[in-house]
């Protein structure tokens, strides 16, 4: 596959809903999804990518496997994090407003993974609302995360907050 058609199949746009179109019915009032995209860092193969299957615990890394709520009963689990990103508008153009990790312990081997539901919800929710959320990730793991904003829209990154680049590493 082309640079150019990757780049396209990793794109951050999601599912188009207004919920505010005017229709007074059902899930008037509800959050739009429509800025959010997570991108999964696996430090365990040096790589970073969109992957919208996350939006409904689907992705790659999710697949396959039952998750439990304590990261007790998967020890041997591989590290791994989903990062929800949400993109905004402003004066100056679009930009990474919120970035928030939400760790993820898979063992293939026992078919058993380890993530925490209401973290994912709150860091899903932080992100929506502008919030930096990546200093308990790992520094190889946010050294991914910089690397893949960087280079996926070097416009976005330049137009995003001081703080954002202040929290991962250059």
């Amino acid at each position: 596959m082309s640079e150019e058609k990757k780049k396209k199949s990793n794109a951050f746009t999601i599912m188009k809903d207004d919920s505010t179109d005017g229709h007074g019915g059902y899930g008037v009032g509800s959050v739009s999804l429509e800025n959010i995209s997570p991108v999964i860092i696996d430090p365990n193969e040096d790589r970073a990518f969109v992957d919208m299957g996350a939006m409904h615990a689907r992705s790659e890394v999710e697949r396959r496997v039952k998750f439990l709520p304590n990261k007790e009963d998967v020890p041997n689990g591989k590290l791994y994090w989903i990062v929800w990103v949400t993109v905004e508008r402003g004066e100056i153009g679009p930009y990474y407003h919120g970035v928030t990790g939400c760790e993820i312990r898979v063992d293939r081997s026992i078919k058993r993974a380890y993530k925490s539901m209401p973290e994912h919800v709150n860091h899903m929710d932080k992100s929506m609302k502008g919030h930096m959320i990546v200093d308990h990730m790992d520094e190889k793991s946010q050294k991914l995360l910089a690397d893949f904003l960087r280079e996926f829209d070097p416009v976005m990154w330049k137009n995003s907050s001081d703080e954002l680049k202040q929290a991962l590493p250059e």
